[in-house]
């Protein structure tokens, strides 16, 4: 019974339920979503904590880096799933997601890695200093 409460509280936020919206497209860095929805480090990060302490949440580290994906727990799929289908319903989940679609579509075009194009659009944008450097 704890187990689902866990669940179903971190259901309850608005920023974890963004989060897990933007996980469904694949494996993500911490300053991939931080970009993506606008919010520091700090934030995103305790929201991720509270997401992977759930057990939605699986996290992977390469080097310095962490990146995040879905669980693959079989008796969480069903929740899951349903907020990808409200994807195109909730105006904030479909923003955050077609966010990610350009983001991932410009990196493709200039054939490199998501990673290499975020950092090279924060050197632009924030006059050659990077915030991100996975």
């Amino acid at each position: 019974m704890k187990d689902i409460v866990k669940i179903y509280k971190a259901l309850s936020d608005e920023t974890r339920l963004r989060i897990l919206n933007l996980l469904h497209d694949g494996e993500l860095c911490v300053c991939h979503i931080m970009d993506i929805l606008h919010m520091g480090q700090s934030k995103v990060s305790r929201h991720l904590t509270y997401l992977k302490n759930a057990g939605l949440v699986h996290d992977r580290r390469k080097g310095l880096w962490v990146y995040y994906s879905l669980s693959k727990n079989k008796s969480y799929i069903p929740m899951l799933r349903c907020l990808k289908e409200l994807r195109m319903e909730v105006r904030e989940l479909k923003v955050d997601s077609e966010r990610l679609l350009k983001m991932k579509k410009a990196a493709k075009l200039s054939g490199i890695t998501i990673d290499k194009y975020l950092i090279i659009s924060k050197i632009k944008s924030n006059k050659g200093k990077a915030r991100c450097r996975c």
